[in-house]
């Protein structure tokens, strides 16, 4: 049972879901029950597709559960409320306002005289370490100035709680590496009077580096599969081996999950199988990493992210193409390369192309369908909008649209199809061939 003592949020029952096209609903959480405690940070870790960012929304009361109740200070919250700030990974600032403005502009709805304003602002300004670039516009800022500014503006609020939805996953390494260390020493320090921080993540080190407790939500509809604690004291150092430990029970814990859920959406989801959208370079990149001399077609899934410098979430995407296509298996943390795999990246071009195109044809249904499609119609021609309502009766509309962009990328490899992006027609081959 989650306990509640001391929580600033809590989440009991709660289940959100879309209308399909049909009308029917499609869950996108589900049962969601969590407690966000006085002083600690919360992290919900998940890939796309478990409502990470949803469940964000309701929480800050941006968007109402579909179902369950959502508690803020042990009140219900049914709407945004006084004491909740929110940090966007898009940054999210007013364009044609510099920098004092867009941090001013977080105090409007609490209707503070003009002085106390510009003094709140400024010591925002300057406690997130942007002193000197008041007058400065959005366009004139770094990506990491930028997401300062976001920051600031939450922060001049002087918010009990703060939600971040991957506040740091638009920023180069070193970029983010420096905010986040940032962020940690003000929280450390008792600098910002927020008393909990309930953060949005698919970087595995990050979570581990930031928090306190972490949420792993599966996908399809989300669901808390697993909760950890992070015992370590701050600052944490990631080379540390009780550091590496919980890292490696995150991945074990996902490969677990990424190939239950992979195999169980192989055998009863058909042509609506979700599909990552994952380009040719990203593929051809992983297999000849894993086939290379230093692994010799079998990876730790933690090394290739630190080798190829990928969150959880990219690399995951990229293991899931190569799964659902039997170039790979996920098991034990690890990634190996099949036969095929190993075929694959010995080839030359033409001959990976023509073995892609038997293996898309073979373990991806949506691209026969639609082969099949194109071959039963007079002139080889089909819109794409006779697939959406295939795919939306079973997968939510974000979901649908990216397995087809997934879909049109591998069949336009693979030359099984072509794509006109201009008319949205399928065809049998590529508008620049014809």
């Amino acid at each position: 049972m989650t306990d509640t003592k001391g929580a600033i949020l809590e989440m009991r029952g709660v289940c959100k879901a879309f209308a399909k096209p049909s009308g029917e609903p499609l869950p996108v959480l589900e049962d969601i029950n969590l407690a966000l405690r006085d002083g600690e940070i919360l992290g919900l870790l998940g890939r796309s597709g478990s409502g990470k960012s949803t469940l964000l929304r309701i929480a800050g009361g941006l968007a109402p559960p579909s179902a369950g109740s959502v508690l803020y200070r042990g009140e219900p919250l049914s709407g945004p409320a006084g004491g909740i700030a929110v940090v966007f990974q898009s940054f999210a600032l007013f364009p044609w306002l510099t920098v004092l403005e867009n941090v001013e502009a977080g105090l409007y709805a609490l209707d503070l005289p003009g002085e106390e304003c510009r003094r709140r602002a400024l010591s925002a300004i300057d406690l997130i370490g942007l002193d000197g670039f008041q007058s400065a516009y959005p366009r004139e800022l770094s990506g990491g100035m930028r997401q300062r500014v976001g920051f600031a503006r939450a922060m001049v609020v002087e918010p009990v709680l703060l939600l971040m939805d991957e506040p740091f996953s638009a920023l180069d390494v070193l970029t983010s590496e420096s905010l986040r260390t940032d962020f940690l020493d003000l929280w450390i320090e008792y600098q910002i009077p927020t008393r909990s921080v309930l953060i949005v993540t698919h970087n595995i080190d990050e979570a581990v580096m930031m928090c306190d407790r972490i949420l792993v939500l599966s996908s399809n509809p989300g669901r808390i599969a697993a909760e950890i604690a992070v015992p370590l004291p701050h600052p944490r150092n990631r080379l540390d081996p009780e550091f590496r430990a919980i890292v490696d029970q995150f991945y074990s814990i996902l490969t677990s999950r990424t190939t239950q859920s992979l195999n169980v959406s192989k055998a009863t989801s058909g042509l609506a199988q979700p599909l990552p959208v994952v380009s040719l370079n990203r593929i051809s990149g992983l297999i000849e990493t894993i086939a290379s001399p230093v692994y010799g077609g079998h990876a730790e899934l933690a090394a290739l992210a630190t080798t190829l410098n990928l969150d959880v979430g990219n690399l995951f995407q990229v293991a899931e193409a190569l799964h659902i296509l039997e170039f790979a298996e996920l098991k034990d943390r690890a990634i190996r390369l099949t036969a095929a795999g190993r075929v694959f990246a010995q080839s030359a071009t033409e001959e990976r192309k023509r073995l892609f195109k038997e293996h898309l044809i073979q373990f991806v249904p949506l691209a026969a369908h639609i082969r099949r499609v194109l071959d039963e119609r007079e002139g080889h021609r089909a819109p794409r909008a006779r697939f959406e309502p295939e795919l939306e009766d079973h997968l939510n509309r974000i979901d649908a649209q990216r397995t087809l962009q997934a879909v049109i990328g591998w069949g336009r490899y693979a030359e099984l199809f072509g794509y006109d992006a201009k008319t949205h027609t399928f065809s049998d081959i590529n508008p620049s061939e014809g």
